[in-house]
């Protein structure tokens, strides 16, 4: 690997990491800034334009739950001015769902696209593949039980059960289609990612 690929790498890798601590801490315009402009994102609430996904976090940060992305290394594949990262994350979020205090671990991976313009790594594109789920009580309790008794949970697959359940229980809706591997979608997904890296 020349030493030209080996920054590029690094500097991909770089934003991977950069976006989970920008998130997390609120810090709004050093989120807008990992992206190029025209990025879009899907995660399991929300699709469409970066900016208006920078937007509703910040709208929605501090209030009924709050979340902790833990990423792995990322994959990083370049091809010239273009590069795909794939990134193991763990998805943390506190959430009071009826009163009942909960901790929803979800594991999940994100899939980027990034181009290099004018000079500058940025990405262009996320979107978050759900693998597995749980959700469990911040202390254990018969009101926990019975708030789960009560859950329809079962009625999201099993990759993204639980996120599914506290989004919905949060008052919002799901961004359809939701990612795992095996659907239909994400395949097609992961393989235009790969025939765009090609050129």
């Amino acid at each position: 690997m020349s030493a030209s690929d080996l920054a590029d790498k690094i500097a991909c890798a770089e934003l991977v990491q950069a976006w989970g601590f920008a998130r997390d801490q609120g810090r709004w315009q050093d989120l807008l800034d990992i992206f190029h402009p025209g990025g879009q994102i899907h995660v399991s609430w929300f699709k469409g334009p970066y900016p208006d996904f920078v937007e509703r976090c910040r709208q929605n940060f501090g209030g009924g739950s709050r979340a902790k992305h833990l990423l792995w290394p990322a994959r990083v594949l370049l091809n010239g001015d273009r590069a795909t990262t794939e990134t193991n994350v763990a998805i943390l979020v506190r959430q009071t769902i009826e009163g009942v205090p909960t901790d929803l671990t979800s594991y999940a991976r994100f899939l980027d696209r990034l181009e290099r313009r004018g000079g500058t790594w940025r990405m262009v594109e996320r979107t978050c593949v759900y693998e597995q789920d749980r959700l469990d009580p911040v202390e254990p309790s018969p009101a926990f039980a019975a708030l789960m008794s009560g859950a329809d949970s079962a009625k999201y697959p099993q990759q993204y059960r639980y996120m599914g359940y506290r989004i919905a229980a949060a008052g919002r809706a799901l961004a359809e289609p939701v990612h795992y591997d095996g659907r239909a979608e994400t395949e097609a997904l992961k393989q235009r990612y790969a025939d765009w890296l090609k050129g």
